[in-house]
């Protein structure tokens, strides 16, 4: 796998207003299926952010899941099982993460699974605090 897609270049890349939109969607659209994938996870934050978001950027239920199906239908999602989910806790307790960074390490974890090359976030320091074999994989979007 060449690349894995963080839940903020997924988010980038729906809204077209957005600051990130352009370099989001061209990597959402540049690669082929067998060749990115983002998190299970991803799919449940891009919709809680849509749907959650103020004025009218708020989308309703229906717009959110025809993104996600395109991004489903663009991207091979991963998830982890239980054996994934404790060597990500094992891996974020010895880098002594704590609250909402486990939720990177999550997807974090994701990508490794994946065997993805490098891990394009928009929040790059956030996932610098993640083992090293993830960090190492960061890369900002253009």
């Amino acid at each position: 796998m060449k690349a894995f897609l963080d839940t903020s270049v997924l988010v980038a890349a729906f809204y077209g207003d957005h600051e990130h939109h352009a370099p989001s969607l061209d990597l959402l659209l540049r690669y082929k299926k067998h060749s990115v994938a983002c998190g299970a996870h991803s799919l449940a934050e891009v919709y809680a952010t849509v749907t959650g978001m103020p004025g009218r950027r708020r989308l309703g239920g229906e717009a959110a899941l025809l993104f996600l199906a395109d991004v489903r239908a663009r991207l091979t999602v991963i998830s982890l099982d239980e054996q994934d989910y404790a060597a990500m806790l094992d891996g974020a307790a010895a880098v002594h993460l704590s609250g909402g960074a486990v939720y990177d390490a999550i997807l974090g974890y994701c990508a490794l699974k994946a065997r993805a090359e490098v891990i394009y976030t928009w929040n790059v320091k956030d996932f610098l605090r993640l083992p090293a074999s993830i960090a190492g994989r960061v890369k900002r979007p253009g």
